[in-house]
């Protein structure tokens, strides 16, 4: 009888410990899956991805967000509050300093015509419509600029519309991966 209360207690326990973990990871990682080409060829259709939910995003990072009340968008930070982002001749300038993007360079090898990946703009000419990132906002485009529903189309992001950041990809199993900026 105490054997079998103490075999009870153990599973007990290791039952607690489990729920305490699950609740932990849910707390500061969530799934997300990529719906779409506007990330490729980084992210394809269907990878499904670890975001973390810890810690504020960086330029460069991949976030996840609430685009809208039902849809979520995995997108590339590009420009933080405060900044003048402008494409000229397929390059990046922030606040007017050149940046090199090497997550693009297999894109722009892959591609078949001799047009620029990404068209110039700058943010005024965008949905964001001033010439600075706004204040508690992030500049976001998706990696396949020429058809990404990004910052250009639907303005700067809130901050706190922000899930997280990610880098793994954990499915499919043969593309299993960690994301470079």
């Amino acid at each position: 009888m105490v054997e079998n209360r103490s075999e009870i207690w153990e599973w007990v326990k290791a039952l607690f410990i489990a729920l305490i973990l699950a609740f932990i990871v849910r707390c500061f990682f969530s799934p997300a899956t990529v719906l779409g080409a506007s990330m490729e060829p980084t992210l394809k259709d269907h990878d499904h991805m670890i975001v973390s939910k810890i810690g504020e995003p960086k330029r460069f990072d991949i976030i996840v967000f609430h685009a809208t009340k039902n849809e979520d968008y995995i997108k590339r930070v590009i420009g933080l509050p405060g900044d003048h982002i402008e494409y000229k001749n397929d390059i990046l300038y922030i606040n007017g300093k050149p940046y090199e993007e090497p997550y693009l360079d297999k894109y722009k090898k892959e591609k078949k015509d001799n047009g620029p990946l990404t068209y110039s703009f700058t943010l005024k000419d965008t949905a964001v419509g001033s010439d600075v990132v706004p204040k508690g906002h992030l500049f976001v485009m998706g990696d396949n600029r020429r058809i990404s529903k990004d910052s250009r189309v639907i303005g700067a992001i809130p901050i706190e519309k922000v899930i997280g950041t990610t880098n793994i990809v954990f499915y499919p199993i043969k593309e299993i991966k960690i994301v470079g900026k």
